[in-house]
């Protein structure tokens, strides 16, 4: 069994992204501006992002090796053909070639939230240092998406995973007392974290995103709006709800949105087993190995 130090009570750790996907799957190409519409509808599936997501499990599972991240994401991509890949990493799939090609496509934060649930909160907490499983979410970028802003996009991503676990999940360092109860703060300090780390800007609101935005793929163009709608949400169906109302590539974008308002906020039983009906035996087979493997302690 795999043992990774994970903050509270923290279980289906990476479904988030997959609600996300789900929610977000009849929209992508039919872009709505609007909060107002069904959660979930019965055309709804999963795409990439989910397939993509359990990839990375599985690699992290099998080692979190550089080998672990390429062959498992070759093998789901060959066993979910059609799930909806760009051309690159279709092409990348069936090859057999195993070199990135220096892509800045949001795919790689769409599918890095595992690597942020192996993150050690209380080492962080007792240290002041990060853990150094946050190179998992570089490795499982750079397989593909090596260009700078590939790697930023999926380790940005990870980071406020991690800050949401480890602000709302009550930790702080050996002299400050836990903000979990303040989640104003909690979200203060994780975008200004974000902001001077990684120079995205943070400062728009979604209101003023949402009339011009349009279809993106890329990290630059994908990831900031995504932790705006996060920042903006009371609770893990409104950051769902806030993602997919900005348009653009929804499913990817509140599949990035839905991994870091897990962390903040859990999601709601009844959101879960809806998201888990939508699932076949296969992935559904890698979310309870990974729950099963991936100790909570």
């Amino acid at each position: 069994m795999i043992k990774f130090p994970i903050s509270y009570k923290e279980e289906n750790l990476m479904l988030g992204a997959i609600v996300g996907d789900i929610v977000g799957s009849v929209y992508e190409w039919n872009n709505i501006k609007t909060k107002d519409f069904p959660l979930f509808r019965e055309v709804c599936f999963f795409t990439d992002d989910t397939v993509m997501t359990c990839a990375v499990a599985e690699a992290i599972m099998n080692g979190g090796h550089k080998d672990d991240f390429i062959d498992a994401m070759k093998k789901y991509g060959k066993m979910y053909p059609d799930a909806g890949y760009g051309a690159r990493f279709s092409n990348w799939i069936g090859s057999d070639n195993r070199e990135s090609y220096y892509s800045f496509g949001n795919g790689s934060a769409m599918r890095v939230s595992p690597c942020a649930w192996v993150m050690d909160c209380g080492f962080c907490a007792r240290t002041g240092m990060t853990p150094s499983t946050r190179n998992l979410a570089r490795l499982s970028a750079e397989v593909t998406h090596n260009h700078p802003e590939g790697i930023k996009g999926a380790i940005a991503t990870t980071d406020a995973i991690f800050l949401c676990r480890y602000y709302f999940g009550g930790y702080c360092g050996d002299y400050e007392q836990p903000i979990n109860d303040n989640p104003i703060e909690c979200k203060r300090r994780i975008k200004d974290y974000i902001e001077q780390e990684y120079r995205y800007n943070l400062s728009q609101t979604l209101d003023e995103i949402r009339p011009t935005y349009r279809f993106n793929e890329t990290c630059q163009d994908t990831v900031p709006q995504a932790i705006i709608a996060f920042l903006e949400s009371t609770d893990f169906e409104d950051a769902i709800r806030n993602a997919i109302s900005l348009g653009g590539d929804s499913d990817t974008l509140a599949a990035i949105t839905g991994s870091i308002a897990e962390a903040a906020y859990g999601i709601p039983d009844w959101i879960k087993e809806k998201a888990y009906s939508y699932l076949d035996k296969t992935l559904k087979d890698v979310l309870r190995r990974w729950e099963k493997e991936v100790s909570i302690l």
